[in-house]
Formats: C-alpha cells, sequence, structure tokens
C-alpha cells in the first residue's frame, strides 16, 4: 500500500519548488519579531524565504494548517503548502501586483500567490495576453511560470478563514509588503492594486516605505489612477478577480487586459516572452 501525502505544511528546505527558506531561516513569531526580520531582510530572496515561514498570527497559523491537513477532496491525493505565501516576482519589476491574500485551496495549496485557483486563472491569463507573463496558466509552483517585468505581492501572505483578515492581522504582515515596496523602488513605475481591501492596505505601507503619497486618500475604484509625487509611480486600481466578480460579470477578460495593458504601457515593459 502506498503512502499519500505528508498531512500539514510542507517543511523549509524540503524541495517545494520555489522554496527559499530552509531550517536557518528566522521564524517570526511575533508582530514586532516580523517588523525586524522584514527590515533586515538584505534582497528579495530573504525577504522571501523570512515571510514563508513566519507564525505571528495564531488565528491565521491554525486555519492555513488546518486546510494543509484536512484538504479538499478533489486535492485529498495532493501535498499543501501550508505556510505563508511569498511575492512572487524579480526583484527589478516594473510593475507589482498588489492582492489581498493567498487562497486556502490555491496559494496555500500551491505555493504561489494566485496560483491554482479560479482568481489565478483568470489573473495570469490576461497577464499573459498583454506580455507579462510567459505562460496562460499557473497551476503549481514547478511549472515554469515566469513574471519577468512584475511581482505579484499580497497584503496578508496566509489564507485567511472566509477570506477576511482581521485588521490586526492586516497590519502585522504590513512589514512584509514594506520591504518588498522598498526592495522595488529602483525599478518600480506601477502598483496594480486589486480590490479595496488591498487598496487600503497599500497607502500606510507606501508611506512606511519613504514614498510620497497624495492627501486625501483618493476612494477605491476600478481604472483609478493616482501619481504618487515625485516618484514617476502610478497606483491603479483594478476589480479583483474574484469568482463572485467573474460569474456576474462585474469584472471581465476586457477589463483586466485594459488595466494591465495600460500597466505594461505606463511601466514601458517591452518583454520578448518564451
Amino acid at each position: 500500500m502506498t503512502a499519500g501525502p505528508q498531512r500539514g505544511p510542507a517543511r523549509p528546505g524540503g524541495g517545494w519548488p520555489g522554496d527559499l527558506a530552509d531550517s536557518t531561516t528566522p521564524v517570526a513569531a511575533t508582530s514586532a519579531r516580523v517588523r525586524e526580520l522584514a527590515a533586515g531582510a538584505a534582497d528579495t530572496g530573504a525577504l522571501d524565504a523570512r515571510m514563508s515561514v513566519c507564525r505571528a498570527c495564531p488565528r491565521l497559523v491554525r486555519w492555513r494548517e488546518e486546510v494543509a491537513a484536512v484538504r479538499r477532496a478533489a486535492y485529498a491525493d495532493q501535498p499543501y503548502w501550508g505556510r505563508p505565501v511569498s511575492s512572487f516576482g524579480p526583484a527589478d519589476a516594473r510593475i507589482l501586483i498588489v492582492g489581498l491574500a493567498p487562497a486556502a485551496h490555491g496559494g496555500n495549496r500551491t505555493g504561489r500567490i494566485f496560483t491554482g485557483d479560479r482568481s489565478g486563472d483568470w489573473l495570469f491569463a490576461s497577464l499573459h495576453r498583454v506580455g507579462l507573463a510567459t505562460r496562460a496558466t499557473s497551476h503549481s509552483a514547478g511549472d515554469g511560470q515566469r513574471l519577468p517585468a512584475t511581482r505579484i505581492v499580497a497584503a496578508v501572505r496566509c489564507a485567511p478563514p472566509a477570506n477576511k483578515p482581521t485588521t490586526a492581522e492586516r497590519d502585522a504582515c504590513r512589514p512584509w509588503l514594506v520591504r518588498d515596496l522598498e526592495l522595488v523602488r529602483p525599478t518600480l513605475r506601477v502598483v496594480v492594486v486589486l480590490g479595496g481591501f488591498a487598496w487600503t492596505a497599500l497607502w500606510p505601507a507606501l508611506e512606511q516605505a519613504g514614498y510620497s503619497v497624495p492627501a486625501p486618500r483618493v476612494p477605491f475604484g476600478h481604472g483609478t489612477r493616482v501619481e504618487l509625487p515625485g516618484t514617476g509611480v502610478r497606483v491603479v486600481g483594478c476589480y479583483h478577480p474574484s469568482q463572485q466578480n467573474t460569474f456576474t460579470g462585474r469584472v471581465t477578460e476586457v477589463m483586466l487586459d485594459t488595466v494591465f495593458g495600460s500597466a505594461a504601457a505606463l511601466a514601458e515593459v517591452v518583454e520578448r516572452l518564451d
């Protein structure tokens, strides 16, 4: 009889595709430690490794690991990542995409943000159509997908129950986003924000990362553009490609392609994709 896949979260250094952490990676068990480890990450590789082993929010840790142990029936024969999901994309990205949080059976299963769920299907298909992704699909962390000029991040790095992180969890996770914004600043030109939660979470992170932010805050809206003074960086709002939004027609392929095509043009991204 063959044993099934391991129940529970993936072990750092255990060979999961794209896992940058190992047994020596420092673990943040408190929000104060998150701030310390995020600020001390010398590059995006160190940042991604450190955020992928974070244990600062007890409710999120319990939920993500419970989901990884119990597993949805459709994925019962698959291992689950069950850890915080790191950012995905190069350190010299010109476009940053900010989402809400990983899906319980999407990124929490695959180990890559927006991978293995319907939202990701819509997002990566659009990125591919406008020339920002090398593949139209993203099913697993080892599928060869690349984003040559784009980096995807999230306001909260763990899958939350009912897709609803608390404000305390959002704030505890903010230093990872702040450091992402600091590290990508030399090349950053456009930030595309998916949904109102991520829009609200972004502005204090931008301020903490040293960007000039206009006042008063501009309300979220699909297609809303805000230029950050003195930076040349534009922030663009986009409805989240959630299943609810895509099923009801609130978000269409044309709407996504328009936002990401405009982002590519604003960022002057010209890529030859494999």
